[in-house]
């Protein structure tokens, strides 16, 4: 039976992994230990229902931690000795990256040198998969980012801790052959996703007929990926025997859609999906965003086959669907 150690579980990628995993395990029976601190960087009672619905899979279990603390991480993993490491727990997000500093820090470097370290000190090392971001790129239009593209200079903060993450990994990978994959996530979307994102924030004010901030007036560009996608991808590297250079086993992909979408277009699906207009107001671009993000999926495509399903329109109104139905009259970003 394959043990798997997910951190972040009580996150919004993490508990789709999670549900994915132990809902149709596609590689034999799992058994999966979520690890987070349950923060406050958004609403906890969110992140604690989510926790109650991976709960109902008998395969599941849960431990509060927090992985900037590297001795308790440490003496879990001897305990554990998983097979798989995905780590997922970060603080994410561009702007508030630039009011909180020293926590994203500390979640963000230390939490994953936490990692790196207590994956490298077992007798047996799990593979290890972790989250990067496209915020690594500068993003300045409609040209697909790369892997081998520069990303050297960070637009936020939030990028930079993500950056390093990944130069952490490149040296473990070097000095003691920890196998690992970073995978750049694009502007993750979906069901029980974070409400400080703007998918959630607008179909909110938009049923309640609230004006939505629309930064730069829309004009930028996302590509917006659905859950559903990320996780498959995700799945796609962690249970796939990995082809890695024995003297470096390191390798960094780009994981998203593939189809950017300026930010006015995304707003027009929600308001076709939810059937009313939304109120525009109109601002300008904030410190650390960036242009545009497109991903070059090529990379991931090629060497494991991955192919998102989720077009943005068939995204959009899976999201609306949940969203109505579980706030029908729309409800207060926590």
């Amino acid at each position: 039976m394959r043990k798997i150690v997910i951190t972040g579980a009580a996150g919004f990628i993490g508990f789709h992994l999670a549900d994915r995993l132990l809902s149709s395990p596609s590689d034999g029976p799992v058994v999966v230990l979520g690890l987070d601190c349950l923060d406050d960087s958004y609403d906890v009672s969110l992140k604690r229902e989510r926790l109650a619905l991976l709960s109902r899979h008998a395969g599941f279990a849960f431990r509060p931690l927090d992985i900037a603390e590297p001795e308790p991480l440490a003496a879990l993993m001897r305990a554990q000795t998983p097979d798989l490491v995905v780590h997922l727990a970060a603080r994410a997000g561009v702007r508030r990256s630039l009011d909180e500093p020293f926590a994203y820090a500390s979640a963000n470097v230390t939490g994953h040198l936490s990692v790196l370290e207590a994956c490298r000190r077992m007798s047996r090392p799990p593979r290890l998969v972790y989250a990067s971001s496209s915020s690594v790129y500068r993003g300045t239009g409609l040209t697909a980012s790369a892997e081998t593209d520069v990303s050297d200079r960070p637009s936020s903060l939030y990028a930079a801790t993500k950056r390093a993450d990944e130069l952490m990994s490149e040296t473990y990978a070097g000095l003691f052959g920890l196998e690992q994959v970073g995978l750049r996530f694009f502007t993750v979307y979906g069901p029980f996703g974070r409400p400080d994102m703007a998918c959630w924030r607008f179909t909110d004010k938009i049923l309640k007929g609230e004006p939505i901030e629309v930064y730069g007036g829309g004009a930028h560009w996302r590509d917006f990926t659905y859950v559903d996608d990320i996780v498959s991808g995700i799945l796609s590297v962690a249970l796939t025997p990995l082809t890695l250079p024995a003297e470096r086993p390191h390798a960094i992909y780009n994981l998203g859609c593939g189809r950017p979408v300026r930010l006015s277009a995304f707003i027009d699906l929600l308001e076709q999906a939810i059937g009313r207009p939304a109120i525009r107001q109109a601002l300008p671009m904030q410190p650390g965003d960036v242009e545009g993000t497109f991903a070059d999926i090529g990379a991931i495509a090629r060497d494991y086959g991955y192919q998102p399903q989720v077009p943005v329109e068939e995204g959009v109104r899976r999201f609306v669907r949940w969203f109505r139905a579980r706030y029908p009259g729309g409800v207060s970003a926590p």
